[in-house]
């Protein structure tokens, strides 16, 4: 065993000592973030338009603070990016994380100096977790491969600004970045495809041991790799043992993807956002993703069905409940106030507190009063997976069909890219519907009072996904096709070019 593996063990010990230190104080240490968070902030542009000096409990904070998107708090960021400070959180920000939003176009998310511990500290911890959990560690003394953005960053008003991954790139732990691949001018190409080639060209000869990255975007590397090579990925890296991944449910891809590697390997799950790095899978016994809750940044929580009424209930982490779809909202130490992720959470355990991300608020189907949500599709499709096991699906999409050519019931579509196709196509689509009408009573109903038909199941030539990505320039990186959509305008987009 190497240094590297013998140095991180006591670490580990260290780290997950500190990590039950703070679990069995979640609702003290989530209070005193609260407190801490507005007393920091009571002279900031913010705090004073929203009276941070007045608040005295958590009720007074959710007088004065109200929920916000991006949209609400664009005007205080504007300020910021034009060099002003004391806006949000005191001073400047370390950072700004740029992201594309729908409905916002680029968003410039603050990261202060305060805050990037969170994003940094946080996934070595996961790391490290796992490591006094297996007691593997001969990783670490191999090659570490990170698929992510570019490490370029530009200047926004006196911040450096770019993409997460990136700006992660430049606070990798010394130790490790001589294992880091690829190098930096690779990483720094701006075009995905001509990255992934000369990834490959820098990795084929390495002893890989860790791979990282979005799930498609590992599947695209892996593809390539097998395609020029001849071999599985095992063969390719016989010493490859960890998987990390963030970003989109694991599942639907978790079958292609391993039969690309030729066996079954250890894999650790992240849920990072430019907003926070909010949880990480702490136990290879169970999927729950243990919340971060003493990383500088105060959680509440507004059930799913009352998000979008006009004073809707917000609770701290004391009130949550197993098994209900919970919108997140955060405060954190680099400004962002009442902030709504857009993302979706359930608790499956409170002791210690540990979710799974559900989907997106604003990724669901209810063109006719059904509200399918992105965790019964996934539930669905991996049941039905279940019954079909020669299917291995690349990619898929959902949208619905209002006015059909054909005339009839509106349906669901299910636009899917498979790698393998079900030997009974007709069968598989009805099992899909049968486990979501058991999963989503609205949609059973509309179902069985014939105001829908059964879902309708659409397959995409080869690499459709890709080339619709590639046309909007979203090919890469922490890019992600939404799983569900309220309108046709990507399954249309889709569709045409399923036709060239």
């Amino acid at each position: 065993m190497g240094i590297r593996a013998l140095l991180s063990q006591p670490l580990a010990r260290y780290i997950v000592q500190r990590q039950k230190n703070w679990i069995a104080r979640s609702i003290e240490v989530q209070e005193k973030w609260r407190k801490d968070l507005v007393k920091k902030a009571s002279n900031t542009q913010f705090g004073k338009d929203h009276f941070f000096k007045d608040i005295r409990n958590y009720n007074d904070f959710k007088e004065a603070v109200p929920v916000h998107d991006y949209e609400d708090l664009k005007h205080y960021i504007a300020r910021v990016k034009q060099g002003e400070k004391d806006i949000l959180w005191p001073g400047q920000p370390l950072y700004f994380a740029k992201t594309s939003g729908t409905t916002s176009g680029t968003k410039y998310i603050p990261i202060s100096s305060e805050s990037i511990s969170n994003h940094i500290d946080s996934a070595r911890n996961a790391i490290l977790t796992y490591i006094d959990e297996t007691g593997k560690a001969a990783f670490l003394d191999k090659k570490l491969i990170f698929l992510s953005g570019s490490p370029i960053l530009t200047d926004t008003g006196g911040v450096l600004t770019g993409r997460l991954s990136g700006i992660s790139n430049h606070h990798v732990p010394g130790y490790l970045r001589a294992n880091q691949m690829p190098s930096y001018d690779t990483n720094c190409i701006e075009d995905w495809e001509t990255k992934l080639d000369r990834i490959i060209d820098e990795t084929l000869d390495q002893p890989m041991s860790l791979i990282s990255g979005i799930p498609p975007w590992v599947q695209m590397y892996f593809d390539r790799i097998i395609e020029r090579t001849g071999k599985k990925v095992k063969d390719v890296f016989p010493d490859f043992s960890l998987f990390i991944y963030g970003g989109v449910n694991f599942e639907p891809y978790k079958a292609k993807l391993f039969e690309s590697i030729g066996k079954r390997i250890d894999s650790l799950e992240l849920y990072p956002a430019s907003e926070g790095f909010l949880a990480y899978q702490d136990s290879q016994q169970d999927e729950g993703l243990l919340l971060l809750l003493d990383t500088g940044i105060f959680y509440e929580f507004i059930p799913v069905e009352h998000f979008f009424d006009e004073n809707p209930e917000r609770l701290s982490i004391s009130d949550v409940e197993l098994g209900c779809n919970y919108a997140v909202i955060i405060n954190n130490n680099a400004g962002l106030w009442g902030y709504s992720l857009g993302d979706t959470v359930k608790f499956v355990s409170i002791n210690p507190y540990k979710i799974l991300v559900t989907g997106r608020i604003k990724h669901f189907i209810s063109a006719f009063g059904e509200h399918v949500i992105g965790e019964e599709i996934e539930k669905a499709l991996r049941y039905a997976m279940e019954r079909h096991p020669e299917v291995e699906v690349v990619e898929f999409t959902v949208a619905p069909m209002v006015n059909s050519e054909a005339g009839g019931l509106p349906y669901h579509e299910w636009l899917v890219e498979f790698a393998t196709l079900p030997v009974n196509p007709e069968q598989f689509a009805a099992d899909i519907d049968r486990r979501l009408t058991e999963l989503n009573i609205y949609y059973k109903d509309l179902i069985e009072g014939n105001i829908l038909r059964q879902l309708q199941l659409t397959s995409l030539r080869k690499n459709a996904f890709i080339d619709y990505m590639r046309a909007n320039g979203k090919l890469g990186g922490q890019n992600k096709v939404p799983r569900l959509s309220n309108d046709r305008k990507i399954a249309d987009e889709l569709t045409k070019m399923n036709r060239l």
